[in-house]
């Protein structure tokens, strides 16, 4: 029974200080690397569009931005910069904005298949990429350049893009384009297009082979 007994507790010491020597023994050093990455992504409305491009146009703009402060009524203090800008812009409609109806609204005949366009929208900028480089940037002493000064700057050169791509001919070639794409599409389904009377006569113009950039 001692033998056991001794035996029993010499098992239990040598158990004990192998364990004892794993845990104190010096660990290699590793490195630890821990790297978190966080992003939220908030989706706050989706909308089903129909919108079409019609036309692609391409621009530059020299814009020339002068801005000159007077200190104490004496001393002028000017600023100045040059800004080329390029721009690509896309003309097209939004179809939700047009308006269909069928004769036999307005007291046509049943299975007619005539599709009368009521109202057309106008054709708008769908997208405009623009790039700018700033040229002789003159700062003054006193008059420097902020942020807030290069991003209405910015605006305003993107601005005249816009003006002046819906004063080119852009406009007009998407409309004389949609109207008659969406005429031969009616057509090849069996189907007629009837568009108020200017628009009609242009699309009947086409249709004796004057191309769409001539059309008026």
């Amino acid at each position: 029974m001692d033998f056991l007994n001794t035996l029993l507790l010499l098992t239990v010491g040598v158990a004990g200080g192998v364990g004892l020597t794993t845990l104190l023994r010096p660990k290699p050093a590793t490195a630890v690397t821990d790297v978190r990455h966080e992003s939220t992504l908030l989706l706050e409305r989706i909308e089903k569009v129909f919108k079409v491009v019609m036309a692609e146009g391409y621009f530059s703009e020299i814009y020339n931005y002068q801005d000159q402060k007077t200190f104490l009524y004496v001393f002028s203090d000017p600023k100045k910069a040059m800004i080329i800008a390029k721009s690509k812009v896309l003309v097209g409609f939004d179809f939700q904005k047009v308006r269909f109806r069928l004769p036999e609204a307005t007291g046509g005949q049943p299975g007619d298949k005539t599709l009368v366009v009521e109202a057309f929208p106008e054709p708008e900028i769908l997208s405009i990429d623009t790039d700018y480089k700033f040229y002789d940037i003159q700062s003054g002493i006193l008059n420097h350049f902020s942020s807030e000064t290069y991003t209405s700057i910015l605006d305003d050169a993107k601005q005249a893009m816009q003006t002046r791509a819906m004063e080119s001919d852009l406009p007009r070639i998407a409309n004389n384009q949609i109207q008659y794409m969406m005429y031969q599409l009616a057509g090849s389904m069996g189907w007629a297009l009837q568009l108020p009377e200017g628009d009609q006569r242009k699309i009947e113009a086409l249709d004796e082979g004057k191309g769409i950039e001539d059309i008026q």
